[in-house]
């Protein structure tokens, strides 16, 4: 009984702070809805700073000039709120957690919301500009480039995500240094394999061009170098087992 209660008690939570994370993007889109068309606007601006004279972006679909922007505005509203979606998993897992666990998750999910937004920042400001003047720039001649702005929205929707994810790449090293799978000198002896694979991830996460690959490529190589340097800091060391053991008994 006081098992089952436990778990009920603990489902409870744990629904009460996926409401609370849920109702904290609706509560940013809400604040987000009416700016929709001036944020697609400025989610378009690297690509119209670099089209042809005398063209424009269009809309194959009826429906597109609506959901286009609302389903940005949908995607902003919830990297917007990450670091309260991130509070709430925090606030639910902080009880099982030993002292020492609670001292590294800490900076790891402020950490890992920084190099999520980094991660965004980088694709607009710096690939964006470069990879769409390389294409449009590639044009055949008599061929007015015109994107459509659904297409336009699902490439970038999926290049933020790649570069957002791509950029925790040093808080997955750390994580399992600290737990133990690996450690940095192993990473070290793997770096070659690293290389070669940074460069098929960044094949496979952006368009077909060698530019947009390479800059996915070389900052994932950097973060992992920075990774392993910082994971040889939190290395799951020997004393701190004695110490849950302790905890664990206590």
């Amino acid at each position: 009984m006081a098992t089952a209660q436990s778990l009920l008690e603990h489902l409870v939570e744990l629904r009460s702070r996926l409401l609370k994370a849920l109702l904290s993007v609706f509560a940013v889109f809400l604040c987000l809805v009416y700016f929709a068309n001036d944020l697609y606007h400025w989610l378009a601006k690297p690509l119209l700073d670099v089209l042809p004279a005398d063209t424009q972006m269009i809309a194959t679909d009826l429906t597109a000039p609506f959901f286009a922007p609302f389903k940005l505005t949908l995607v902003l509203s919830f990297f917007a709120a990450i670091p309260f979606v991130l509070y709430q998993i925090w606030g639910f897992i902080a009880p099982g957690l030993y002292r020492n666990e609670k001292r590294l998750i800490v900076p790891l999910l402020l950490s890992s919301t920084i190099l999520f937004y980094l991660g965004i920042a980088f694709a607009y400001f710096v690939v964006f500009p470069i990879a769409f003047a390389f294409f449009t720039g590639m044009a055949p001649q008599g061929v007015t480039v015109a994107t459509d702005i659904t297409s336009y929205l699902d490439l970038v929707l999926k290049l933020f995500f790649a570069f957002g994810v791509s950029f925790e790449i040093p808080i997955a090293i750390i994580l399992m240094c600290w737990t133990g799978i690996t450690t940095p000198a192993a990473l070290r002896e793997k770096r070659p394999y690293v290389i070669v694979g940074v460069f098929i991830i960044g094949m496979l996460l952006t368009p077909p061009d060698v530019i947009s690959q390479t800059l996915l490529a070389i900052p994932m190589w950097i973060l992992f170098e920075i990774g392993v340097l910082v994971g040889a800091v939190y290395q799951r060391s020997e004393l701190e087992e004695p110490e849950e053991a302790e905890e664990q008994e206590l």
